[in-house]
């Protein structure tokens, strides 16, 4: 016996016509008549006393039909209070995402999710992947927007958008065109940050595989404000994001060049641990976080981004980076 056979019985109970009952339901009179045959062998008496005019109760039919009110109401109560919490959300979410992602996410981003969950108490947390790595672990953040290495595996992640790596140089810098050929950065000194980091990962590996030398100038672990300072003191060049150097292009204090032969792009992923939020709503989240990402790059928000079809892939671990 199920909640269905209970609805089955009391449609029935109700209408004191087993064909009635069919007609509303939508199925055959015979299958009706023989799935409340069976829930009759199943408890062992007769629910009905069956005339040429309908159906009547019988005794145990009487107290069945007040189990099958009292599960209804229970089931009805069961699906107000889950559409409830499913309109309002998670009672806390916390959101981390690395410098550069943060700066360009976090503003649109959390805007749509106070609409959506205006009762939901929202975290935002800016960092390192290899800090917020430990806290995802730790249960601490339900949701990271991280980039992803070229050796994945580990977490639950899906793609967002593909975004651009350039040069970046003092306003003076002697460097004339829009594009840099990869193979040309040996010769430029850099500030870069030290080997631990994405974006030092990622230009070694450049350097390995063109087989050029680094000119590194200066190693520097601070924040993406420092860097960009450093470079304005005429200390050395770097690699960023444009979306990490956009204010300043535009007033003319730092120059930015395309890396071609080959053009280098990193790819930006919503990831997340395994137990961190209730299925429905982690799949409401990203949603709107697809959304937000897709908002920014149709309306030329976030610089040199290229969007990704919606494929979640399981597996990723994530390196350092800006």
């Amino acid at each position: 016996m199920n909640s269905d056979d209970l609805a089955l019985f009391a449609l029935v109970a109700n209408d004191l016509s087993i064909s009635r009952a069919a007609l509303t339901i939508g199925l055959d009179q015979s299958t009706v008549s023989r799935r409340i045959g069976l829930l009759e062998a199943q408890l062992g008496g007769h629910l009905f006393r069956r005339s040429g005019h309908g159906v009547k109760l019988t005794e145990s039919g009487r107290l069945l039909l007040e189990y099958a009110q009292r599960v209804a109401r229970i089931m009805e109560e069961a699906s107000e209070v889950i559409g409830a919490c499913s309109r309002t959300g998670p009672a806390r979410l916390c959101i981390a995402a690395q410098p550069t992602i943060a700066r360009m996410l976090f503003g649109t981003f959390s805007r749509a999710l106070r609409e959506r969950y205006p009762a939901t108490r929202i975290r935002l947390i800016e960092g390192l992947a290899a800090q917020i790595l430990p806290m995802m672990e730790a249960g601490e953040v339900d949701l990271s927007v991280l980039y992803v290495p070229e050796c994945p595996g580990g977490l639950h992640w899906e793609k967002l958008l593909h975004e651009d790596v350039r040069l970046i140089t003092p306003w003076d810098h002697p460097l004339e065109g829009g594009s840099v050929d990869v193979r040309d950065l040996g010769e430029i000194p850099l500030i870069l940050p030290t080997t631990h980091h994405g974006l030092r990962v990622l230009v070694e590996r450049l350097a390995a595989r063109h087989n050029f030398p680094l000119r590194i100038a200066l190693e520097c672990d601070g924040s993406i404000s420092i860097t960009k300072r450093l470079v304005r003191e005429n200390c050395g060049c770097t690699i960023l994001p444009s979306a990490a150097v956009t204010e300043d292009i535009a007033s003319g204090v730092l120059k930015s060049f395309r890396l071609v032969n080959p053009e280098i792009t990193r790819t930006v992923a919503a990831t997340w641990p395994k137990k961190s939020l209730l299925p429905d709503d982690l799949s409401a989240i990203l949603r709107l976080l697809r959304q937000c990402t897709e908002t920014l790059v149709n309306e030329g928000r976030w610089p040199d981004a290229r969007l990704c079809p919606a494929t979640p892939v399981p597996a990723a671990s994530f390196s350092e980076g800006v």
